[in-house]
């Protein structure tokens, strides 16, 4: 197994869909900092380091993505007829932490921190955002076959200092956005079923090798170095997946025995294939998609686009003003609310999509 450049190319028919699992509850409605459902947040696939995780929570097997623990795992099925040319590519996807804490311009020239600051007809608020990270792997199935391969990955630390200015441009404080190195270690391996035709388990374990935070540390420095909506997507090369939901009659008592934690893989791309696989802390059936209607993500967890758009269309002008110096994904959604034109809206009113022939009774 090796880390390899993301092959984009290779993952577009589901980027749409793992980018909603991605931010899925990153900001909630009204997308203000001062909403108390903003102030408990990441809460879908948050693996967090491993002896903070052990103080906290007891063993924990089942496929929920909200429960917390220091690793998820992956197993699904593989139908490979030569082991030897069967080829995996995984792209592994999170976000990581990142503390954006905002300082006004003292008259010295020095700053000092603060909640928030005027600037100019803007509004500046420290807030945590997170940062997309996403690795690739590619490993070969006879190379896993009966045994492990395990490979180290690190989302590194930083630090990033952006001037405020006021509308003439003249400082008036800066913002610092601060992560801090997020250790991962994936763990594959595969074994082979017995079955009339060749189909393999193949196992994906993503673990938090963090080791530098303590156990009694408080929640906000624990995610610090957590892997968040931690999900994964994996192609099938010169072999296909087999559906866990609805695998045929000779695979069903191996896909039963698939024991998936804390992620569930799901056939993903167009109806019809079986190349691709979402394996996502949010439960969810074969061949997701986004619909068609929807002008972008919203955020928020069951999220209805037309309620959630109308409601963010109620704010007030300060409201308004608050959730933009949030998050700029928060004003981003404002913003496209705003502006969304009325057919576009209309077209959020329902839609019929399993909708079929009337049969006679």
């Amino acid at each position: 197994m090796e880390a390899s450049p993301v092959d984009a190319a290779v993952f577009d028919r589901a980027l749409a869909v793992a980018d909603a699992v991605l931010y899925e509850g990153y900001l909630l409605y009204p997308y203000r900092r001062s909403s108390v459902k903003n102030r408990f947040r990441w809460q879908f696939g948050v693996l967090t380091p491993r002896a903070w995780a052990e103080a906290r929570y007891t063993a924990d097997a089942g496929v929920a993505g909200s429960a917390e623990g220091w690793w998820q795992r992956t197993e699904c099925l593989l139908a490979a007829p030569e082991p030897g040319e069967a080829v995996v590519r995984c792209r592994l996807r999170f976000l990581q932490l990142v503390v954006r804490s905002v300082e006004e311009r003292l008259p010295d020239g020095g700053h000092r921190p603060t909640d928030d600051l005027d600037v100019g007809s803007r509004l500046a608020v420290s807030f945590d955002e997170a940062l997309p990270r996403d690795f690739g792997l590619r490993v070969r199935l006879s190379d896993v076959l009966d045994r492990e391969q395990r490979i180290d990955l690190c989302a590194p630390g930083g630090e990033d200092v952006e001037t405020l200015g006021d509308d003439d441009g003249r400082p008036v404080g800066r913002a610092r956005s601060r992560r801090w190195p997020v250790r991962v270690s994936v763990v594959v391996s595969a074994t082979r079923c017995e079955t009339p035709a060749p189909l393999f388990r193949l196992r994906v374990r993503v673990e938090n090798a963090d080791a530098t935070t303590p156990a009694d540390a408080p929640r906000q420095e624990a995610l610090r170095r957590s892997l968040i909506a931690t999900h994964s997507l994996l192609a099938a090369e010169e072999s296909s997946f087999v559906s866990l939901l609805e695998p045929p009659g000779w695979a069903e008592a191996e896909a039963r025995a698939c024991a998936n934690v804390h992620t569930f893989p799901v056939l993903a791309g167009e109806p019809g294939t079986r190349d691709l696989v979402l394996s996502s802390p949010i439960l969810l059936y074969d061949h997701p998609r986004i619909a068609p209607e929807s002008p972008g993500d919203l955020h928020d967890a069951t999220e209805i686009d037309e309620i959630l758009s109308l409601r963010t269309l109620t704010l007030t002008d300060e409201e308004k003003r608050e959730a933009r110096a949030t998050d700029p994904r928060g004003a981003a959604i404002v913003d496209r609310v705003d502006m969304m034109p009325p057919e576009i809206l209309s077209r959020l009113h329902g839609a019929i999509r399993s909708l079929g022939p009337y049969g006679e009774s």
